[in-house]
């Protein structure tokens, strides 16, 4: 098949398995299966990898289709593909099931090793904290060091907080849409209402539904529930109004639904029922339930960010009443107060909490213009520097060891003195020097982490030279850019 402009293209899922997971409560879940998809390429240096995590209801098939005759391409198709906002042209974009889940994770569906039956409720109580460590092993698997970005909507954005709490030298910038940093009261109430929809469903069986009757009415009301919770009082009028289906009221008492806004509902439920799973519904709801990044209110907000590095981009809905822009705006004073690069766009959307899937536009643009590369301290590399009375023969160890050209040279004070080459050494030997502040150049040309690339590439072309040193405003060396990172920014298509 012809790859169309803008499609991720046919993908197939993907399993990796490890041996256990020490979960939050102190249960261990052995073995750990996890489903996931890839899309585009993963470069050499290993640092363009892009984590998607996804809500309640999504699985591991992000974008693309399985096969070509496929109707339906992944749930955030609008968003993951050549040219769009998670560019497959660029990233190497991953996205896993979490377990819980039902769509290939080791979950409550699974095969129990010690029963050879499906574990049912028998399936330990996980947490989002217990999901992202699962991503972790397989970030591992994959010899990821470092994400370039995790990101995530809903609940999805839940685990792209914790990634960059976890994880924090793991991750260099993370994307939140329409979420909060703990769950609310009426976020759990609504959630608890749908577990106990489930439950109520005879047919739930404590959980031991496999291979009989599913609680598929329950697990319909559940989603009904959840759905409204999606939706915007503006959207739904726009919608359906008070439409009816037979154009007149009916003055009857039945199933059959009156109200054009219940067939709907019904319509979201039936379907439901036919791609998800009863327990996994309960299970992931509750780790939802459970998520809190100050800790039941053991620490602030601020603490709990405290020793975050990544760069944030927290988006909100205007029209979302269940995660409304006050738990993203709360968010983003607490980064804030951390001094962290943080970027707050609030989305005007008639959708309600639905418009993360719907908002392509204004959503793509602001994601794309988040994971651009735009200031040098984007593209510097941290470079360990010598101090100015070092040997040559230090220097010249250090500078085969890390592989580079060049090496910044420091006083006591740690201030920037110079920088000293290769070639500087090379020259060096055979001759009467000893000393770096002997051989190498003390008039550097610098730059700040905050000048925008461009300023870089003309200070290299104005003054003929192929890299930067990057300082701060105390002449304190944040590390150095080179012409060759530059090049190969420049050249991705």
């Amino acid at each position: 098949m012809v790859k169309q402009e803008g499609f991720a293209g046919v993908v197939k899922t993907k399993y990796y398995e490890f041996d256990e997971l020490v979960l939050d409560s102190g249960e261990k879940l052995a073995p750990v299966r996890i489903a996931y998809e890839t899309y585009g390429k993963l470069n050499k240096k290993k640092d363009n990898a892009i984590l998607i995590c996804h809500a309640l209801s999504g699985d591991s098939h992000a974008a693309g289709k399985h096969s070509g005759s496929d109707e339906n391409t992944g749930w955030w198709d609008n968003v993951i593909g050549p040219g769009k906002a998670f560019d497959t042209n660029r990233y190497f974009v991953i996205c896993s099931n979490v377990i819980g889940g039902c769509k290939g994770s080791t979950g409550p569906s699974s095969i129990n090793p010690k029963t050879g039956e499906p574990y049912g409720t028998n399936f330990p109580v996980i947490t989002l904290s217990d999901i992202v460590n699962a991503q972790k092993e397989l970030t591992n698997y994959l010899k990821i060091n470092r994400l370039f970005a995790v990101a995530g909507g809903s609940m999805g954005a839940m685990q792209s907080l914790l990634w960059s709490v976890l994880y924090p030298e793991k991750v260099a910038r993370t994307v939140v849409i329409a979420s909060t940093a703990k769950s609310s009261p009426q976020q759990i109430a609504f959630n608890e209402v749908g577990r106990r929809a489930i439950m109520s469903d005879l047919n739930w069986n404590n959980g031991n539904y496999y291979g009989k009757e599913l609680p598929k009415d329950g697990l319909s009301l559940a989603r009904m529930i959840g759905h409204i919770t999606y939706l915007s009082d503006e959207s739904m009028l726009n919608k359906f109004g008070r439409a009816l289906n037979g154009g007149k009221y009916s003055y009857k008492i039945s199933d059959s639904p009156e109200f054009q806004v219940e067939s709907y509902l019904h319509y979201k439920g039936d379907s439901f029922v036919k791609r998800f799973d009863a327990n996994s519904y309960i299970y992931i709801t509750k780790a939802i339930d459970y998520f809190d990044l100050t800790k039941n209110g053991k620490i602030s907000l601020i603490d709990a960010f405290k020793n975050v590095r990544s760069k944030f981009l927290i988006v909100a809905i205007s029209s979302d009443w269940l995660y409304p822009p006050e738990q993203s705006r709360e968010m983003v004073m607490a980064l804030t107060a951390n001094k962290l690069d943080v970027r707050y766009v609030e989305i005007d959307s008639s959708y309600g909490h639905d418009a993360f899937l719907l908002e392509t536009p204004q959503l793509s643009y602001a994601i794309k213009n988040f994971l651009s590369k735009t200031n040098v301290s984007d593209i510097m590399v941290k470079r360990q520097p010598v101090k100015s009375r070092s040997t040559i023969s230090d220097a010249s160890k250090i500078i085969v060891k890390l592989g580079c050209k060049h090496l910044p040279v420091v006083s006591d004070n740690g201030t920037l003195a110079g920088v000293v080459t290769a070639w500087d050494i090379a020259k060096a030997f055979g001759s009467e020097h000893k000393f770096v502040d002997e051989i190498m150049t003390k008039k550097v040309i610098t730059a700040k982490g905050s000048d925008p690339i461009e300023t870089a590439v003309r200070k290299m072309k104005k003054y003929d030279i192929s890299s930067l040193l990057v300082v701060d405003g105390k002449k304190k060396v944040l590390g150095i850019v080179t012409s060759d990172v530059i090049t190969e920014l420049f050249e991705i298509k």
